[in-house]
């Protein structure tokens, strides 16, 4: 089994008062390189053998049932899976028979470069966004606070081995997590372990996660 963990002690020197950091343009020669490793990275993930997929699924799955962070969490933010992605399905019954509290994300309705987390239950009609992806429609009883999250479960593209990730490309994660230390939250990464790079070629506000959880 493979697992990133190195805890910085840095701070992000963006204001706490920003709760989701604006993120600059970089130039054009970054964001090529980035949309190729983006397209290589997608595409060997949907390749992936299923008799590979599900031994690592199974990996991951046992790594997060262990982790003493989620056995102590209340409150875990989660994606739903797409585009290849690891399936989150049974991570997601593992927490609720679990007794932990699960939340989505979607894009804010009233800020389209935000994330906001709604409540997800096994009672919870799930409708697609227009990027195909599963989520709950928007009601204000179910959203919480993202600074009220204890662990964020992040989808990403690649990675590297000192933790900072690619995802699509819309800076969501990086602008939400911009603060995560201030905020005591805990971000982990979760990916097959073809998603790994030797190196991204991150930009200063990319966020390094803490973990990520790899198989």
């Amino acid at each position: 089994m493979h697992s990133y963990l190195k805890a910085s002690s840095q701070k992000t020197s963006s204001p706490k008062n920003s709760p989701q950091t604006k993120i600059p343009k970089t130039n054009s020669s970054a964001k090529n390189s980035a949309v190729q490793i983006r397209n290589q990275i997608r595409e060997k993930r949907r390749q992936l053998p299923e008799s590979e997929r599900q031994q690592a699924e199974q990996i991951i799955y046992q790594k997060i049932k262990a982790h003493p962070a989620v056995s102590r969490a209340n409150r875990i933010a989660i994606f739903l899976s797409f585009d290849g992605e690891l399936n989150t399905h049974p991570i997601i019954n593992y927490l609720w028979q679990a007794g932990k509290s699960v939340y989505l994300p979607i894009v804010d309705p009233l800020n389209r470069k935000n994330l906001l987390f709604l409540r997800y239950t096994e009672e919870t009609l799930l409708i697609k966004n227009r990027f195909g992806i599963q989520e709950p429609p928007f009601e204000e009883s179910n959203l919480l606070p993202y600074q009220e999250l204890d662990i964020i479960f992040t989808p990403l593209v690649a990675f590297d081995e000192r933790g900072y990730r690619f995802g699509m490309g819309g800076g969501y994660y990086d602008r939400l997590l911009a603060n995560y230390q201030d905020e005591a939250i805990l971000p982990i990464g979760l990916a097959f372990a073809c998603q790994k790079v030797d190196c991204l070629d991150n930009q200063p506000w990319d966020v390094k996660l803490p973990e990520i959880i790899y198989a």
